[in-house]
């Protein structure tokens, strides 16, 4: 069957490998919706990704290559950007709010209740949703565009997507604040995640950086003190124009940009550390 698959893309390379991805992760999808209950996905809530891990799987397999190929493997290099994305993502979140509250003049404060379990509990049932979107976003398909293409034009057309499932929602777009802020931010969010791949060359990278800042954004900092997160903002501002309310998104994104920035540049400031300590020696 994988032989004449291969057969099939030698001859129409570009298109059909396109067209078998989108089947293959709309099976995926589809198969977890049916596999899904109610209670199942109450306790393991990761079907979705692991079939759409699978799919992924089988398209390197036809490509002859393996999820190394993203860097989904067993090595500590690799593994080690979990952690260190996870991090990452929770800070630049704080940061962000940091700012935020200087345009704003509201406060940080530490909860004064927390409830330890439920945030802890949280990185289990974040996760999966994470790498469901890590993987369609991030995944083969952006990686055969950039190939087929360039970055420039893999990033515009997959931030564009990013952006429209997360507008195209029934609350969402009753709220034109809402649009206006995930017009702006989650394109900003998809730069700085495939950013993360195409610099460590794993998306676990760009799955702890998201879940960071998700985890973060109900966990970490909130702006009410109801036990679920770390801490909370006070004297908390409600924008009665659009003026401050644009400007506020501006600094938030201000934020993700500049770790944006640096993750790119990572690699130049490592050589620049590297020859400096070898010209003191």
């Amino acid at each position: 069957m994988l032989s004449k698959i291969k057969r099939l893309l030698h001859k129409y390379p570009t298109a059909t490998r396109l067209t078998l991805a989108l089947l293959l992760f709309a099976l995926a999808l589809v198969l977890s919706v049916v596999i899904d209950t109610p209670f199942l996905k109450r306790f393991f809530p990761y079907t979705s990704a692991i079939l759409l891990g699978i799919a992924t799987w089988m398209l390197f397999k036809i490509d002859n290559k393996s999820l190394h190929a993203i860097g989904l493997d067993w090595k500590a290099r690799n593994l080690a950007f979990l952690p260190l994305g996870l991090i990452i993502g929770a800070l630049a979140l704080l940061v962000a709010t940091y700012v935020k509250t200087l345009f704003t003049g509201q406060s940080i404060v530490l909860s004064t209740s927390v409830d330890y379990t439920a945030i802890l509990y949280a990185f289990y049932t974040i996760l999966p949703t994470v790498a469901v979107e890590e993987f369609l976003f991030r995944g083969y398909i952006f990686k055969k565009t950039v190939d087929r293409f360039n970055v420039i034009v893999a990033n515009i057309i997959f931030s564009l997507l990013f952006m429209l499932i997360h507008v195209l929602d029934e609350n969402v777009l009753q709220n034109k604040g809402m649009i206006l802020f995930l017009v702006i931010s989650i394109p900003v969010g998809h730069l700085l995640f495939a950013t993360a791949l195409l610099k460590s060359k794993t998306l676990f990278f760009p799955i702890g950086i998201h879940l960071g800042n998700n985890w973060a954004t109900r966990h970490l900092i909130t702006s009410s003190n109801d036990g679920d997160s770390f801490l909370h903002t006070i004297n908390n501002v409600t924008f009665e124009t659009w003026t401050p309310f644009i400007i506020v998104i501006l600094l938030v994104n201000a934020v993700f940009l500049l770790v944006t920035y640096l993750i790119w540049k990572w690699n130049d400031f490592t050589r620049l550390r590297k020859q400096k300590n070898k010209s003191r020696i």
